[in-house]
């Protein structure tokens, strides 16, 4: 009788989690669509279940990564790899962040998995701040619509951005910051008997606790990647559907370093990526629009953008997150306006 009368309230209880997830809040918004424009409601869904796939190639592969180092022990590897190089992780991160072909949410996989196998948040935040930037395709395609000029400064920006902001944490992880910057995302096995402990054991798959080690990380970190991108993908379908992205550029017309300013702080929100960014700013360019406002409009809406801010809030504490939209905005500003000099 007692399990009787206890069952209302623990599905009350569970209930009441459920309405506090992200899954809550996607299905409220959908509703909302669904009933307050019936007619948009396909196409905010489609967007975002087709980005939505489209990163599940890098969730999946992250978590598949991630659970077998932790299955497998593997894990103190990549700790020990981390040990006394931090410079030149930052310097490698800063640089390959520059190749990777990662959206500012796409990058939220493997920045995650990075930071439970605790590699140092400084060449984390490298990574993460230069990988939304610049790879081949997009310098191409900026190259096209914009001019080699600012192709080649985006790179350069993509880089130096990096590398401001893999430093400048290392400073202040220094001064006694972000000792713990992760926020939610735990690691599936962490109640003291995890790998640390047990010795490298690749075929991981042979020992029946290990086995169970794998399924319950994957199934977690999955879980917690999943419903968090899958939000930052509704969030980013409302954007593209009612806040037009030329309307927003043309609020940060004109010369001079306020116009840079500004372009950054509306770029922040703003949802511009890689591919559509060059030629809509190469037409309000010829419309009087300043290369440095361009640039920093550019760099902010890469880096900072409420799909991604969404995704990055989900992972780690308000500190870290303020640190990375702080190195982004200033960072954007600052390119814009040693471009808009040179």
């Amino acid at each position: 009788m007692a399990e009787l009368t206890q069952s209302p309230k623990a599905v009350g209880q569970t209930l009441s989690g459920l309405l506090k997830t992200p899954w809550a809040l996607i299905v409220a918004i959908l509703m909302l669509v669904a009933i307050l424009d019936p007619g948009n409601w396909v196409n905010v869904t489609t967007f975002a279940a087709k980005a939505l796939v489209h990163t599940g190639q890098y969730i999946l592969f992250a978590v598949l990564l991630l659970s077998y180092l932790k299955a497998s022990g593997a894990e103190t590897m990549v700790a020990r790899a981390f040990e006394g190089r931090e410079t030149r992780m930052i310097l490698l991160a800063a640089l390959f962040g520059g190749l990777a072909p990662f959206c500012s949410c796409e990058v939220i996989p493997f920045i995650a998995g990075l930071l439970a196998l605790g590699a140092p948040l400084s060449a984390v935040m490298a990574f993460w701040l230069s990988s939304p930037l610049i790879d081949p395709p997009t310098l191409l395609i900026t190259a096209g619509a914009l001019g080699w000029p600012f192709a080649i400064g985006k790179a350069v920006a993509a880089v130096a951005l990096g590398l401001f902001g893999g430093f400048a944490v290392r400073f202040l992880m220094r001064q006694g910051a972000f000792a713990q910057p992760l926020r939610h995302y735990e690691p599936a096995g962490c109640c003291g008997c995890g790998p640390k402990k047990d010795k490298l054991l690749w075929r991981f798959w042979q020992e029946p606790e290990r086995r169970v080690r794998f399924r319950r990380e994957f199934v977690q970190n999955g879980l917690f990647l999943l419903k968090w991108l899958a939000l930052a993908y509704v969030l980013e379908a409302l954007l593209v559907s009612y806040v037009p992205a030329d309307l927003i550029a043309r609020l940060v017309g004109g010369d001079g370093a306020v116009p840079i300013v500004i372009a950054a702080f509306v770029g922040m929100p703003a949802y511009l990526n890689s591919y559509v960014a060059p030629p809509l700013l190469a037409g309000l360019m010829e419309q009087g629009m300043s290369a440095g406002a361009a640039m920093s409009f550019m760099i902010a809406g890469a880096v900072s953008s409420i799909p991604a801010m969404a995704a990055v809030w989900s992972l780690v504490k308000p500190r870290v997150f303020a640190a990375y939209i702080g190195l982004g905005i200033s960072g954007a500003i600052a390119a814009g306006i040693l471009f808009q000099l040179l």
